[in-house]
């Protein structure tokens, strides 16, 4: 198969391209870049106690200092619940657990009568 779109192929969603990578490396040489300029101004609205106007400029520079967490759903097969196999676990690591979640004897396949 030729041409066409490919999985995976071109550049990466959201990286720079080699001109804009320049221009900000030219720029950040000079010793002030556009994260620097929101930082300082945050904190002077800050010092004076100007919240709303300190929040906004934190929430523009925030996706330059923390990355963004994606929402994760996990679960088990065709979306129900992760199967457990609880039948390999000794008397110790099930005490453990039963202290976190409760009793989990009758998932293990042993007897509640079989600790008594």
């Amino acid at each position: 198969m030729r041409g066409g779109a490919r999985k995976g192929a071109g550049r990466p969603r959201g990286a720079a391209t080699k001109k804009t990578r320049a221009i900000a490396d030219r720029e950040s040489k000079k010793g002030i870049t556009p994260l620097e300029v929101m930082l300082t101004a945050m904190r002077e609205h800050a010092a004076k106690k100007n919240w709303d106007a300190a929040a906004s400029f934190a929430k523009d520079a925030a996706p330059y200092m923390h990355a963004k967490l994606q929402a994760v759903q996990h679960s088990g097969p065709a979306g129900g619940p992760i199967p457990i196999d609880l039948t390999n676990l000794g008397h110790d690591d099930l005490q453990r657990l039963e202290a976190l979640f409760g009793n989990l004897a009758g998932l293990a396949g042993d007897d509640a009568e079989a600790d008594t």
